[in-house]
């Protein structure tokens, strides 16, 4: 084989191997290497007049809400929100959670008390948002919220109207209802 050409075959493979995963599976490379996380600050517990239902795009017997008092925007790029399930039963999960759309990750921060105050997560670090059943809600606000593909809102403003305006999933072209 000609010397010359073994780096350039090495080089195409890599780049169609790269192509072929999906970005959903969270593999995205990173436009930032030398990125660092930002200090994360809990917030309050959610009030029920600031909780926003979100449609997940499949059916479940729960109802999924977001904490618009909880949704910031970090200087690290990071969406972070309070994500409430309910069933249809009564229980509630509460959790705080970050989305980096850079890298396609999501990242549960603390799970909520019934007494308003937070339990870290002993085990919390970035994992790939995968589109099952445990993290169709993240996958949801990923997709349809908060990123345009590896883009997140610019601020908080910006995350609260996606939030409130979702891309509309029949429209090919992604742009918001």
């Amino acid at each position: 084989m000609n010397p010359f050409l073994a780096p350039c075959l090495r080089a195409g493979v890599a780049a169609l191997v790269a192509l072929a995963v999906p970005a959903s599976a969270g593999l995205l490379l990173d436009a930032d290497p030398d990125w660092k996380e930002g200090e994360v600050t809990m917030p309050a517990a959610p009030r029920e007049a600031a909780l926003r239902a979100i449609d997940i795009g499949t059916p479940s017997p729960n109802d999924f809400f977001v904490d618009e008092e909880s949704v910031g925007v970090g200087a690290d790029g990071v969406v972070r929100y309070t994500l409430v399930v309910r069933a249809r039963g009564g229980a509630e999960n509460i959790s705080f959670e970050g989305i980096r759309c850079a890298t396609g990750e999501r990242r549960i921060y603390a799970s909520g008390r019934k007494d308003g105050a937070w339990a870290p997560l002993r085990n919390s670090a970035w994992q790939p948002i995968v589109d099952n059943g445990y993290n169709r809600p993240r996958a949801a606000l990923a997709r349809d919220y908060f990123c345009d593909g590896p883009a997140g809102p610019r601020d908080r403003e910006h995350a609260l109207r996606l939030l409130r305006q979702p891309r509309d999933p029949s429209n090919s072209s992604g742009v918001h209802q």
